[in-house]
C-alpha cells in the first residue's frame, strides 16, 4: 500500500502569518461591502454609508472602518463643526483593493443564475446534503 502525502500551504502551523491576517481582514463580508461602496460613492459620511449597506449595524460598520483605517486603506477625516462631521475614503492603498473587490462583484453577478441553479439542484437531492 502507497501512502500518498501532501506538502501543507506554506503558512501552515504558524497562526501568525502576515498574509493570512490580511486576507482576513480585507476578505471578510463587512469589508468588502465598505471597499466597494466607497470605490463607487466616494467619499460618504458614517450615515450615509450605513444606508447604502444592506443588514450592516452601526457597531459592525464602525469596527470595519477602524479596522479598515488602521490598515490604510480607508481615511476618516473629522471636521470640527457641531454636530461633529466624520467622512471616510479610500485611501490610494485602498483604491488598489477597491479594483480586486469590483472584480469580485463583478463575478458574483455575472455567475448569480448559474449559482441560483446549484444551490436549487443540491436543495432537491433526497440525499439531505
Amino acid at each position: 500500500m502507497t501512502t500518498r502525502t501532501t506538502s501543507p500551504p506554506p503558512d501552515a502551523g504558524v497562526p501568525d502569518c502576515r498574509g493570512r491576517e490580511i486576507l482576513d481582514r480585507v476578505g471578510d463580508k463587512w469589508s468588502v461591502y465598505v471597499v466597494h461602496t466607497l470605490g463607487e460613492a466616494g467619499t460618504l459620511r458614517f450615515s450615509a454609508l450605513k444606508r447604502r449597506i444592506e443588514g450592516i449595524s452601526q457597531r459592525m460598520l464602525t469596527v470595519t472602518l477602524r479596522s479598515l483605517e488602521r490598515d490604510g486603506l480607508v481615511e476618516r477625516t473629522v471636521y470640527p463643526v457641531v454636530p461633529p462631521r466624520v467622512e471616510y475614503t479610500l485611501t490610494e492603498l485602498g483604491a488598489t483593493l477597491r479594483s480586486v473587490v469590483g472584480q469580485l462583484v463583478a463575478w458574483s453577478v455575472a455567475h448569480l443564475p448559474e449559482i441560483d441553479a446549484a444551490r436549487d439542484r443540491y436543495d432537491a437531492r433526497d440525499d439531505g446534503g
